[in-house]
């Protein structure tokens, strides 16, 4: 009787977060749809960012202008996010390319991975 008991709650409790997800979901696809209204900067699921242009709900398809004149006509389910102009989800800093890279040396021999010309004067060394 006790493991019953106990199946049944793992059942209820089961059900119960598959109804709060759904109904979660359901609240985040509503507020989406609130926000993609033509004008607002979209990303679309493959990364492309982009200006909202318009929406067709019969053919489910959306336009977005890309860049100046370049409009593209995507699946209204690729519109993955609306993008606030406050938050940056582009990494705007640029690596420094005058950085330098450490260098270890092992007692004269090449790093793994670090290319060396082959000379005569080594190979006879080695041969030693």
């Amino acid at each position: 009787m006790g493991q019953e008991v106990i199946l049944i709650v793992i059942v209820v409790a089961f059900a119960a977060f598959m109804f709060y997800n759904s109904r979660k979901r359901k609240k985040q696809q509503s507020e989406l749809a609130d926000k993609m209204v033509p004008g607002a900067k979209v990303m679309l699921s493959f990364g492309l960012y982009g200006t909202l242009l318009s929406v067709n709900d019969e053919k489910v398809t959306a336009d977005v202008e890309i860049a100046p004149g370049t409009i593209v006509t995507v699946h209204r389910q690729t519109l993955s996010r609306v993008v606030d102009d406050s938050a940056s989800d582009i990494e705007t800093t640029a690596p420094a390319e005058d950085e330098s890279k450490p260098v270890a040396e092992l007692n004269g021999e090449p790093v793994y991975g670090e290319r060396v010309e082959d000379t005569d004067a080594q190979k006879r060394k080695s041969d030693d």
